[in-house]
């Protein structure tokens, strides 16, 4: 787990995080960075409003627990006091009456424990006081510590509105120093992280001496193991409160002295949560809102603060407050409330504020923002979707954001799934080819044992192969025409010579051969091989030329027997006429060329297909093909480091029957290709 800087009250726990952006949304304050996928929190900026806590559902932001030093406190010293937060009817509803709570408190070892109700009375007479005093000023409430922060760090401008009154936990620690002495401890006991930096602010050093939230009260309880049930119940210790009870809800404040949001006059601006302060200190800052005071709480209200551990209904907390607050007031002795008020008013519960502009220097211009957006894919103001998915609630001030370094274009949700829709159709163009690849090294490996077996065949039987040849050639010239044995020698002649084509055909497979490479013009080249064979009347010759340079390095005289090949075999497809067409074309990588020959045959089946470039297999009736036409084709191209491959449907159903030859050979010629290369 990582640990947190010095002063950095909130740290995220980055195994935890799967960066969902959630916690870049809802902080107000924008101290959240993404780098490196990695969301970390940028401490200058934070204002510990704790938002991001209570939006994680993975629990990978956590904040700071004090709790080995409050233990350390209590063991230590003589007289510690816990103040606790009005909030405290909102978080242990489970305990069934708040004598049974303060008991427990007790039970951990504080001596005195006080509710911060009467300090947050205390601060809003004060507040009376201040609008009363000066009637034409406009004051930003700062009981919630996060709003102090939020303005001194982002709003600097407006840090005078900020009004000179402590908080509640100030006021209530001021208190119990004039009541007990300097000397007594004390520990705040509350739903807010904001609290903890507060207390170690210079301007009240000595004043409270640890903070822990309800989440850690619950944990020492639990530690100790005290309940309700195992506790002897008391009161809070004096001075009780009365009305203060309800401040932590929004406009408790004003409640606690009688004053009301006024509509009409617009005099008091109530705002709480992440959106409404945002806005609400924007427009005063830019001088769009005029009134006297803005109560402003960063949660929606207190009881809704990170460190609460109750996750009941936001409306069933306030009742729960309401009610305690009704049970509190009901039993308030008024006369020693209103004694106690007017002895504790008389203390000095002004402040003074620093402002800490962390502010981004230098905000890019829009020629900067519009060029990160068209990196985006947002070329025209309506390709900005604004759907909040990156964290921030514009495309706008997601760019702004990557400029400042605090944001990544990859937070994008709509840029991230198109780019993932590229990779992944690149992935499959790489899958296709490496398949292609895979498929070529497979049959060059099996041509090659192929063709090591063929030689072997071929030299072994040629020499025999020769003797018949010549002797059944002598026979046959030595008999005559009329005699009964004439016919028989010539079949035997004739499938002699038919054996030395295949035994020839098995040379010319297996054989090494050098390529002779010239400039050859590729119209040339088709035409040359189209002389080596007679076109029968019932097929249609179409040759189409879509190249832009016509020259091509190769062997002419290979090439001549490739094409040659792929021509006969288009005839012979076509027994009852059809159409061979022929077209040359500058392939898609552009240092190619590419001859596609085709023909309106029956077309192979898909099955044969796989099997075509291997040697003696033939589809053609026996004694019409040695099935050694098409492997020294794939040879011959494979040795001018060029591409073979075929299309065909022999379904009608699916189409127009036929096949067609894809070979490609580079236009330009290694050095290497001049080397003697082995055919398979």
């Amino acid at each position: 787990m990582d640990q947190p800087v010095i002063n950095q009250f909130i740290f995220t726990v980055k195994d935890r995080c799967k960066v969902c952006y959630t916690c870049v949304r809802e902080c107000p304050a924008k101290a959240i960075k993404i780098i490196n996928g990695q969301a970390e929190i940028i401490p200058s900026r934070c204002i510990s409003c704790g938002n991001c806590v209570k939006v994680c559902s993975r629990e990978a932001k956590m904040f700071t627990f004090a709790i080995d030093k409050v233990k350390k406190l209590l063991r230590e010293e003589k007289e510690v006091a816990a103040i606790v937060a009005p909030s405290i009817a909102a978080e242990f509803t489970d305990i069934s009456d708040y004598y049974a709570f303060v008991g427990m408190i007790r039970a951990l070892g504080f001596k005195y424990v006080n509710e911060v109700a009467f300090g947050a009375e205390l601060v809003a007479h004060k507040y009376q006081e201040l609008l009363q005093k000066n009637p034409e000023r406009s004051y930003i409430s700062t009981s919630c510590p996060s709003i102090v922060n939020f303005v001194e760090k982002h709003h600097p401008q407006i840090i005078e509105a900020l009004a000179p009154v402590v908080s509640p936990m100030v006021a209530t620690a001021k208190v119990l120093k004039k009541m007990h002495g300097e000397d007594i401890k004390i520990v705040f006991i509350g739903p807010c992280i904001a609290k903890k930096g507060e207390a170690v602010r210079d301007e009240f050093n000595g004043l409270i001496d640890e903070v822990i939230s309800f989440i850690e009260l619950r944990r020492m309880f639990s530690e100790k193991g005290v309940t309700q049930d195992n506790v002897e119940p008391s009161d809070f210790d004096t001075p009780a409160a009365g009305r203060g009870a309800v401040f932590p809800i929004s406009g408790g404040m004003l409640q606690t002295v009688n004053l009301e949001e006024d509509y009409i006059s617009g005099e008091i601006v109530v705002a709480e949560g992440r959106q409404d302060i945002i806005e609400v200190l924007r427009e005063f800052e830019e001088g769009y809102l005029e009134a006297k005071l803005f109560d402003l709480l960063c949660c929606n209200g207190c009881i809704n603060g990170p460190g609460m551990s109750h996750k009941q209904q936001f409306f069933n907390k306030r009742k729960s407050i309401s009610n305690f607050a009704k049970r509190k007031f009901d039993k308030l002795d008024v006369k020693e409330w209103e004694k106690n008020l007017n002895t504790y008013l008389q203390l000095d519960l002004s402040r003074s504020y620093i402002p800490d502009d962390q502010r981004f220097p230098n905000p890019p211009n829009s020629e900067e923002i519009r060029g990160v957006l068209k990196n985006l894919g947002k070329e025209l103001p309506e390709d900005e979707l604004n759907c909040g998915a990156c964290g921030y609630d514009t495309c706008y001030d997601h760019a702004v954001a990557i400029l400042k370094g605090i944001a990544e274009t990859e937070m994008c949700l709509p840029y991230t799934i198109d780019k993932l829709h590229e990779y992944i159709k690149e992935l499959d163009i790489s899958n296709k080819k490496l398949e292609s690849t895979q498929a070529a090294l497979k049959q060059s490996e099996k041509l090659a044992s192929m063709g090591q077996l063929a030689a072997g065949i071929a030299h072994e039987v040629n020499n025999p192969l020769g003797v018949v040849i010549m002797y059944s050639h002598i026979l046959l010239d030595e008999v005559e025409e009329n005699s009964p044995i004439h016919r028989d020698l010539k079949l035997i002649v004739e499938q002699a010579d038919r054996c030395k084509k295949i035994v020839g055909g098995l040379l010319n497979f297996a054989r090494k051969s050098k390529v002779s490479i010239n400039q050859i013009n590729v119209n040339q080249l088709v035409k040359d091989s189209l002389r080596t064979l007679v076109l029968p009347p019932n097929i249609k010759m179409v040759t189409q030329t879509r190249t832009n340079d016509p020259m091509v390095e190769c062997d002419h005289d290979q090439m001549v027997q490739v094409f040659a090949n792929l021509f006969k075999n288009a005839i012979d497809a076509m027994p009852g006429g059809g159409t061979l067409k022929v077209t040359i074309d500058d392939h898609a990588h552009g240092n190619e060329v590419q001859f596609e020959v085709s023909d309106s045959g029956s077309g192979i089946s898909l099955e044969n297909q796989e099997k075509m470039f291997e040697p003696f297999f033939t589809t053609k009736e026996n004694g019409k093909g040695t099935g050694l036409g098409l492997p020294i084709i794939y040879g011959i191209v494979k040795m001018h480091r060029g591409n073979i491959k075929v299309e065909s449907n022999n379904d009608p159903d699916k189409g127009d029957t036929g096949t067609t030859f894809f070979v490609s050979i580079p236009r330009k010629s290694a050095s290497a290709k001049e080397e003697n290369l082995s055919v398979a």
